[in-house]
Order: C-alpha cells, then structure tokens, then sequence
C-alpha cells in the first residue's frame, strides 16, 4: 500500500505544470493576462483605458499568485494599467519581489472612440465596422485608435527588451488580452489573420521559451488555478 501511495503521488506530481529555473542556455518567459474587470462582466470596451480589477478579478490574481509562488521567477514586467499591474504585484509579493519595471509598450490596444462604451451600443453604432472587428481584427484601424498590427509591434518589441535585458532568466510579463494573442501569433509564425484562433481568459498562464535564437510556446491560456481546464469547462484539472 505505501509503496502505491507513493507511486500515485509521483505520477500525479508529474501531472502538475512546473517551469523550472532557465540554464544558461535558455530564457523562459511567463506570459499572463490580468484578472477580471468590471468592463469585462458589463460588456463593455476598454483597451487602453485605465480600468481596475473587480472582486471577482482580485480573487483571480490571488489564485495566480499562490500558483506561481514556488516557481523561481527572476523578473517581474508589467503593464502600467492598473488591472495589470495588480495581477503582477500580488505574484511578486507572493516571492517577496518587487516588480522590475512597467512598460509602456505593454499597454492594450488603444480602440478610440469605442473604449467606454457598450458593445451592443457599438454594434449598433458602428455596423460594418463592428462587424470587420469582429471578423477580421487585423483589417481594422479602430476610430480615433490603433491597429492590432501596431499593438503587436510593440508588444514583440517589449518582449525582445526583456530577453536581451535578462538572458538566461524567467521572466514573468503581466499584460492583456489582445497583446497576448497577438505577439503568440508572432511568436507561433502566424499570421495575425490566426489572431482570433488564440484565446486568453483571465490570468491566463502562457509559459515560452527562447533557445539558440528560436522560440517554442511551453503552455498557453492555462486557468488550471482557477479550478478548471479551460474557461466554460467547470472541473478540476
């Protein structure tokens, strides 16, 4: 019996995500998106605006922070939007560690005159555009707003600062969304037509690593320490 328990406990160990220290020859970059807001709960469209985390976001970040407590993160980069920058500072304090530096770059993408307003109040107001955003994101420059191409310049940009700042590290990026999917497209060799394939829920773990110039995607949108595989799938992973 003890010598199956013992069994039991390995094999389930080896089930449970780990990312270890980077060696000298690779850097790992921990990838995440921020927690809920209450422009996310109401529908509503916020991009660049400055919002902050709703209760049930804070919760999130907490869940993140205890599940990345034991990893050994060497660096801490956020976004300078409040929802962000707290989903990043509860995982550094959970390591007793400062966030490094906020980057402007990371920053969501910028949608003008829709940041604020309803969706369905969008739709309503802007139907081809609404529907072109929807459809074919890549195609769009948002009123008064950016592009996703521009957001993913900047986000790839972001990133390669920090690899070159800290090789050999692990790296953790608090960041959005929209940025996210659109630098894994970047990073995957995809097209930003691929955009909408990429999804990113809620503190989302995306883990990469960099090695002899190339880059390999570890895990993507894991939610595992929210109690379920993926969003909309309410079991235990």
């Amino acid at each position: 019996m003890k010598r199956f328990l013992l069994t039991f406990a390995c094999l389930f160990l080896m089930l449970i995500p780990t990312v270890e220290a980077a060696d000298d020859g690779e850097t790992i970059v921990i990838l995440v998106r921020h927690g809920k807001t209450f422009y996310n709960d109401e529908g509503r469209c916020q991009g660049a605006l400055d919002t902050p985390l709703n209760p049930t976001g804070i919760q999130q970040a907490e869940l993140l922070a205890e599940r990345l407590k034991d990893v050994p993160i060497d660096v801490f980069i956020s976004s300078p939007l409040e929802r962000a920058y707290l989903t990043t500072k509860k995982c550094a304090d959970a390591q007793g560690k400062p966030i490094d530096y906020t980057d402007i770059r990371l920053k969501d993408l910028d949608y003008g005159d829709w940041a604020g307003k309803l969706y369905s109040d969008i739709a309503k107001e802007y139907p081809k555009q609404y529907k072109l955003a929807n459809e074919k994101p890549w195609k769009i420059t948002y009123p008064n707003g950016g592009t996703l191409k521009e957001l993913q310049s900047r986000y790839r940009a972001a990133l390669d600062d920090a690899v070159a700042r800290y090789p050999g590290k692990v790296i953790f990026i608090g960041a959005h969304s929209g940025g996210n999917a659109a630098l894994l497209c970047d990073v995957l060799g995809l097209k930003l037509d691929g955009y909408k394939r990429i999804r990113q829920d809620n503190t989302c773990i995306n883990v990469l690593q960099y090695k002899s110039g190339e880059w390999k995607v570890l895990l993507m949108n894991s939610v595992d320490h929210l109690g379920y595989l993926y969003n909309g799938m309410k079991k235990a992973a």
